[in-house]
């Protein structure tokens, strides 16, 4: 009972950390237009798994994967916004 109670509390603060850093990194994007810092924050929003961190990527509803890879196009998106923005 005590591993699942911590399994629970782990995940419940994953998705407050996840949910910032998605927040911030859409901030940076649309309102200070800083795409290569909201590429980070975005980024570093993919490590706090939103979902059950214990759970193997094989064993995961394909919901919860689709959200993980649009999470990580719109990273990879966004990069190349930032990267093709600041070319001179």
């Amino acid at each position: 009972m005590d591993k699942l109670n911590d399994i629970s509390m782990k995940t419940s603060f994953n998705k407050f950390l996840y949910i910032g850093f998605l927040l911030l990194g859409l901030y940076q994007a649309t309102i200070s237009k800083d795409f290569m810092q909201a590429t980070a924050s975005m980024g570093i929003g993919l490590a706090f798994d939103p979902f059950n961190p214990e759970q193997k990527w094989n064993d995961r509803p394909t919901w919860q994967k689709a959200v993980l890879i649009i999470h990580l196009a719109l990273v990879a998106a966004m990069f190349g916004l930032g990267i093709g923005l600041t070319d001179k």
